[in-house]
Protein backbone atom coordinates (compact mmCIF):
# COMPACT_ATOMS: atom_id res chain seq x y z
CA UNK A 1 0.00 0.00 0.00
CA UNK A 2 1.36 3.42 -0.96
CA UNK A 3 1.11 6.07 1.73
CA UNK A 4 -0.53 9.35 0.66
CA UNK A 5 1.79 12.34 0.30
CA UNK A 6 2.07 14.68 3.30
CA UNK A 7 -0.70 17.25 3.40
CA UNK A 8 1.91 20.02 3.40
CA UNK A 9 2.85 19.15 -0.19
CA UNK A 10 -0.51 20.50 -1.33
CA UNK A 11 0.20 24.13 -0.36
CA UNK A 12 3.12 26.52 -0.89
CA UNK A 13 5.15 27.50 2.15
CA UNK A 14 6.72 30.81 3.18
CA UNK A 15 3.97 32.80 1.50
CA UNK A 16 0.40 33.83 2.30
CA UNK A 17 -2.36 31.81 0.65
CA UNK A 18 -6.13 32.02 0.94
CA UNK A 19 -7.55 29.36 3.28
CA UNK A 20 -10.54 28.72 5.48
CA UNK A 21 -9.86 28.54 9.21
CA UNK A 22 -10.75 24.83 9.30
CA UNK A 23 -8.24 24.10 6.53
CA UNK A 24 -5.57 26.07 8.36
CA UNK A 25 -6.13 23.98 11.50
CA UNK A 26 -5.40 20.74 9.60
CA UNK A 27 -1.84 22.01 9.28
CA UNK A 28 -1.39 23.99 12.50
CA UNK A 29 -2.65 21.12 14.67
CA UNK A 30 -0.88 18.34 12.76
CA UNK A 31 1.60 16.72 15.21
CA UNK A 32 3.87 15.71 12.32
CA UNK A 33 4.46 19.39 11.50
CA UNK A 34 5.69 20.52 14.91
CA UNK A 35 8.81 22.05 13.36
CA UNK A 36 6.70 24.47 11.31
CA UNK A 37 5.53 27.98 12.13
CA UNK A 38 1.92 28.88 11.39
CA UNK A 39 0.18 32.21 10.87
CA UNK A 40 -3.41 33.10 9.99
CA UNK A 41 -5.02 36.48 9.36
CA UNK A 42 -7.84 37.89 7.25
CA UNK A 43 -8.68 34.57 5.60
CA UNK A 44 -5.08 33.74 4.63
CA UNK A 45 -2.48 31.42 6.12
CA UNK A 46 1.29 31.31 6.04
CA UNK A 47 3.34 28.21 6.84
CA UNK A 48 7.06 28.53 7.43
CA UNK A 49 9.15 25.37 7.31
CA UNK A 50 12.58 26.96 6.88
CA UNK A 51 15.26 25.45 9.14
CA UNK A 52 16.47 27.58 12.05
CA UNK A 53 20.23 28.15 11.90
CA UNK A 54 22.83 29.12 14.47
CA UNK A 55 22.65 32.86 13.77
CA UNK A 56 18.88 32.90 14.31
CA UNK A 57 19.17 30.85 17.49
CA UNK A 58 21.97 32.97 18.95
CA UNK A 59 20.22 36.28 18.28
CA UNK A 60 16.99 34.87 19.73
CA UNK A 61 18.87 33.95 22.91
CA UNK A 62 20.65 37.31 23.23
CA UNK A 63 17.50 39.39 22.77
CA UNK A 64 15.75 37.24 25.37
CA UNK A 65 18.63 37.77 27.79
CA UNK A 66 18.55 41.55 27.35
CA UNK A 67 14.79 41.76 27.93
CA UNK A 68 14.66 39.48 30.96
CA UNK A 69 17.72 41.06 32.63
CA UNK A 70 16.36 44.55 32.02
CA UNK A 71 13.00 43.63 33.52
CA UNK A 72 14.67 42.00 36.52
CA UNK A 73 16.96 44.95 37.25
CA UNK A 74 14.19 47.51 36.73
CA UNK A 75 11.70 45.46 38.79
CA UNK A 76 9.25 45.03 35.90
CA UNK A 77 6.97 42.00 36.17
CA UNK A 78 7.55 39.72 33.19
CA UNK A 79 6.56 36.32 31.80
CA UNK A 80 8.35 35.08 28.69
CA UNK A 81 6.88 32.63 26.17
CA UNK A 82 9.27 31.01 23.68
CA UNK A 83 7.78 29.92 20.34
CA UNK A 84 4.16 30.21 21.58
CA UNK A 85 1.03 29.70 19.53
CA UNK A 86 -1.25 32.72 19.90
CA UNK A 87 -4.76 31.87 18.71
CA UNK A 88 -7.99 33.81 18.32
CA UNK A 89 -10.16 31.00 17.00
CA UNK A 90 -11.59 31.58 13.56
CA UNK A 91 -9.72 34.84 13.07
CA UNK A 92 -6.01 34.86 13.80
CA UNK A 93 -3.01 32.78 14.76
CA UNK A 94 0.67 33.59 15.13
CA UNK A 95 3.73 31.70 16.33
CA UNK A 96 6.39 34.33 17.11
CA UNK A 97 9.90 33.55 18.27
CA UNK A 98 9.32 35.21 21.65
CA UNK A 99 6.41 36.92 23.39
CA UNK A 100 6.19 38.70 26.73
CA UNK A 101 3.50 39.62 29.20
CA UNK A 102 4.67 42.69 31.09
CA UNK A 103 3.63 45.03 33.86
CA UNK A 104 1.71 45.12 37.09
CA UNK A 105 -1.10 42.65 37.67
CA UNK A 106 -0.06 40.71 34.59
CA UNK A 107 -2.17 37.71 33.76
CA UNK A 108 -0.39 35.10 31.71
CA UNK A 109 -1.62 31.82 30.16
CA UNK A 110 -2.17 28.64 32.17
CA UNK A 111 0.59 26.04 32.09
CA UNK A 112 -0.45 23.63 29.35
CA UNK A 113 0.46 22.78 25.75
CA UNK A 114 -2.60 24.31 24.11
CA UNK A 115 -2.37 27.50 22.04
CA UNK A 116 -2.76 30.69 24.05
CA UNK A 117 -6.47 31.43 23.80
CA UNK A 118 -6.79 35.12 22.91
CA UNK A 119 -10.56 34.86 23.14
CA UNK A 120 -10.08 34.49 26.90
CA UNK A 121 -6.73 36.17 27.57
CA UNK A 122 -5.15 39.46 26.61
CA UNK A 123 -2.47 39.26 23.92
CA UNK A 124 1.19 39.51 24.94
CA UNK A 125 2.47 43.02 25.55
CA UNK A 126 5.62 42.59 23.44
CA UNK A 127 6.27 40.23 20.52
CA UNK A 128 9.66 39.55 18.92
CA UNK A 129 10.30 37.96 15.54
CA UNK A 130 13.87 37.01 14.57
CA UNK A 131 14.23 37.37 10.80
CA UNK A 132 16.79 35.72 8.55
CA UNK A 133 14.88 35.06 5.33
CA UNK A 134 11.46 36.43 6.37
CA UNK A 135 12.36 40.09 7.02
CA UNK A 136 9.98 41.58 4.44
CA UNK A 137 7.02 39.63 5.77
CA UNK A 138 7.96 40.17 9.42
CA UNK A 139 8.07 43.95 8.96
CA UNK A 140 4.89 44.12 6.91
CA UNK A 141 2.14 41.49 6.98
CA UNK A 142 3.01 40.06 10.40
CA UNK A 143 3.22 43.50 11.95
CA UNK A 144 -0.35 44.16 10.83
CA UNK A 145 -1.40 40.78 12.22
CA UNK A 146 0.07 41.57 15.65
CA UNK A 147 -1.47 45.03 15.49
CA UNK A 148 -4.92 43.50 14.95
CA UNK A 149 -4.26 41.06 17.79
CA UNK A 150 -3.74 43.96 20.19
CA UNK A 151 0.02 43.58 20.80
CA UNK A 152 1.40 46.88 22.13
CA UNK A 153 5.00 46.64 20.92
CA UNK A 154 6.67 44.63 18.18
CA UNK A 155 10.34 44.00 17.47
CA UNK A 156 11.88 42.45 14.38
CA UNK A 157 15.50 41.35 14.76
CA UNK A 158 17.26 41.64 11.39
CA UNK A 159 19.87 38.91 11.84
CA UNK A 160 21.81 39.78 8.70
CA UNK A 161 22.14 43.47 9.59
CA UNK A 162 22.40 43.11 13.37
CA UNK A 163 19.58 45.61 13.78
CA UNK A 164 16.31 45.73 15.72
CA UNK A 165 13.28 47.30 14.05
CA UNK A 166 10.98 48.24 16.93
CA UNK A 167 7.44 49.58 16.59
CA UNK A 168 4.81 50.85 18.99
CA UNK A 169 1.38 49.56 17.93
CA UNK A 170 -2.16 50.81 18.42
CA UNK A 171 -5.30 49.36 16.80
CA UNK A 172 -5.05 51.88 13.96
CA UNK A 173 -1.44 53.09 13.86
CA UNK A 174 2.18 52.06 14.24
CA UNK A 175 5.36 54.07 14.52
CA UNK A 176 9.03 53.24 14.81
CA UNK A 177 10.70 53.72 18.17
CA UNK A 178 14.29 53.66 19.41
CA UNK A 179 13.32 53.34 23.06
CA UNK A 180 10.90 50.72 24.31
CA UNK A 181 7.55 51.99 25.55
CA UNK A 182 6.63 48.82 27.45
CA UNK A 183 10.11 48.34 28.95
CA UNK A 184 10.44 52.01 29.77
CA UNK A 185 13.95 53.34 29.37
CA UNK A 186 15.34 50.39 27.40
CA UNK A 187 17.36 51.84 24.53
CA UNK A 188 17.16 49.76 21.36
CA UNK A 189 20.81 50.69 20.78
CA UNK A 190 21.67 48.63 23.85
CA UNK A 191 19.96 45.58 22.33
CA UNK A 192 21.90 46.05 19.11
CA UNK A 193 25.16 46.41 21.02
CA UNK A 194 24.46 43.10 22.77
CA UNK A 195 23.84 41.46 19.37
CA UNK A 196 27.15 42.85 18.10
CA UNK A 197 29.04 41.63 21.16
CA UNK A 198 27.55 38.15 20.78
CA UNK A 199 29.55 37.66 17.60
CA UNK A 200 32.79 37.56 19.61
CA UNK A 201 31.78 37.13 23.27
CA UNK A 202 30.12 34.31 25.17
CA UNK A 203 26.72 34.68 26.80
CA UNK A 204 28.14 34.96 30.31
CA UNK A 205 30.36 37.88 29.33
CA UNK A 206 27.43 39.63 27.67
CA UNK A 207 25.23 39.11 30.73
CA UNK A 208 27.91 40.57 33.02
CA UNK A 209 28.30 43.57 30.71
CA UNK A 210 24.54 44.08 30.62
CA UNK A 211 24.17 43.90 34.39
CA UNK A 212 27.02 46.39 34.91
CA UNK A 213 25.65 48.75 32.24
CA UNK A 214 22.07 48.65 33.51
CA UNK A 215 23.10 49.13 37.13
CA UNK A 216 24.89 52.35 36.11
CA UNK A 217 21.75 53.82 34.55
Amino acid sequence: MVNPPPALSTVPTDTWVAAAWEDFLTFADDPTLVSGRFYYDEGCMRIEMSPIGSAHSQDNSIVSTVIVLYAAIKNIAIKELTNPSLRKAGLQEAQPDIAYYLGKNLRFPPRNNAPVNLNELDPPTLVVEVAVSSLEDDTNRKQKLYQRMGVQEYWVVDVNAGKVIASCLTPTQSHFIRESQVLQGLDINLVEEALKRSQTEDDGAISRWLIATLNQQ
